[in-house]
């Protein structure tokens, strides 16, 4: 049963990771948030799961602004070719709907199966914000705090600048 965003604040709690959340109508896009996140400090982020030809699933974190080439990222973060994952695939790996893709949803992957990449340039913003496993709220951490969070969820991400 994926975490709820109850316990996944708790477990925020528990790694004494400083948090605030925002509730907001849903969103399901970058544009979408883009009428909400004026009202919320700090940089905004997309998130895009992946998966690549050797059926490696990817997580990739960046500014909501940032074009993402599918077919040079590969080569960037040790990929083969790139293509969305299944709103299937993204329920078991990660215990989401589409829309509420985020790196907090790597408390569902107690298995280490999803491979993270966190953009460099995004780390470089002093206040991160992510749905907490759902779209309809946005949640502001560190940067150094979304490391510890990763980290503590079992995974190493990659941190190029891409």
């Amino acid at each position: 049963m994926p975490a709820s965003p109850e316990e996944l604040f708790q477990r925020l709690d528990d790694l004494a990771i400083a948090h605030e959340t925002a509730h907001h109508r849903a969103v399901h896009t970058v544009v979408e948030a883009q009428d909400v996140r004026d009202q919320i400090a700090g940089a905004h982020n997309k998130n895009l799961f992946l998966r690549d030809k050797k059926k490696q699933i990817w997580l990739i974190c960046t500014l909501e602004d940032k074009p993402i080439d599918l077919k040079q990222l590969p080569g960037m973060i040790g990929a083969t070719r790139l293509s969305f994952g299944s709103s299937d695939r993204l329920a078991e790996y990660l215990g989401v709907l589409p829309g509420s893709v985020t790196p907090f949803a790597l408390i569902n992957d107690p298995e280490v199966r999803v491979k993270v990449v966190l953009d460099a340039e995004m780390l470089a913003h002093e206040q991160l914000n992510f749905h907490p496993l759902i779209n309809t709220m946005t949640t502001t951490i560190s940067s150094p705090d979304l490391l510890r969070f990763v980290q503590a969820c079992g995974h190493t991400p990659q941190t190029p600048r891409l």
